[in-house]
């Protein structure tokens, strides 16, 4: 089955224009989702509205957006209202600005969808400017009216095919000052970075999405297919408990699973001096 796409327009870079489409790079539809039922009839629940004071259901034509202020009153937002500001689309993908790839911060990336031409003429222009950003090692900018809203996308060439990612805006990404402004910065002495040092280089590899399972979704699978086989569900295994070790000692510990401590001979240099100073204590 066909991918459909979830917008269709136009790509537009100064007077080079194509037809393309935007279409879900990354999806939970293959996900297990359940239904809320009814224990006692096995039927679906409904979801209903209800008036927070008086408990009685509110018909669809009486719900109507509020914002509360700080006293706790609400102002009425009309529906037509929220529409007459909605901005205008006009189906263009347009490109502000090429720049660096690395000079977005990755906290700022929302959500990727592939970029694809959506007619067979559509390709040669697209390739041209997928093999210009790719040629010059840029990416584009590019803003649009998508989903009744004003947005910023990524497009940028992977591999084969290209990707536009949707951008937060800032107002939307936490200044990391809020979590970290009151971490000490802390000094190590060189006994501890050379251990660290020595484990990640013995954990060197590559991502390969594939190899990292979603346990979980695995599980409801499994407990899912039990319950319609008739099967007893699969019990989950225990996870070995696990001491709680000091830092260091947790490095030694691991360095030495691991193959060699490079951190021995530091160790080692530390302690000579102590036994010469010793020895010289006696003789004296």
């Amino acid at each position: 089955m066909a991918a459909r796409a979830s917008w269709k327009g136009h790509l537009k870079v100064g007077d080079l224009a194509c037809a393309v489409g935007l279409y879900t790079a990354v999806s939970s539809s293959d996900r297990v989702s359940f239904n809320i039922i009814n224990r006692r009839t096995g039927h679906r629940v409904e979801r209903q509205f209800v008036d927070s004071e008086t408990g009685k259901p509110v018909e669809r034509g009486d719900q109507v957006k509020g914002y509360q202020l700080e006293n706790g009153d609400y102002i009425v937002i009309e529906g037509d209202e929220i529409a007459e500001i909605m901005p205008e689309s006009d189906k263009v993908l347009n490109i502000k600005a090429f720049i660096a790839y690395d000079d977005i911060d990755k906290l700022y990336f929302d959500r990727p969808y592939y970029l694809a031409p959506v007619d067979e003429h559509d390709e040669e222009a697209l390739s041209l400017i997928a093999r210009g950003m790719r040629d010059g090692k840029v990416a584009a900018l590019a803003e649009a009216v998508l989903f009744r809203r004003n947005r910023t996308l990524l497009i940028r060439p992977h591999d084969d095919y290209i990707v536009a990612t949707m951008l937060n805006f800032d107002y939307e990404v936490r200044s990391a000052d809020t979590v970290f402004q009151d971490i000490p910065d802390i000094k190590f002495d060189k006994e501890m970075i050379a251990l660290a040092g020595h484990i990640i280089g013995t954990k060197q590899g590559s991502f390969e999405p594939s190899e990292y399972e979603d346990r979980y979704e695995a599980a409801l699978v499994e407990l899912v297919k039990a319950k319609i086989e008739g099967r007893a569900p699969p019990k989950k295994k225990q996870a070995p408990e696990r001491k709680v070790v000091d830092l260091m000692e947790a490095l030694r510990q691991s360095a030495k699973m691991s193959g060699k401590a490079p951190a021995k001979k530091a160790v080692a240099k530390k302690k000579a001096p102590a036994h010469s100073d010793s020895r010289s204590k006696k003789a004296s």
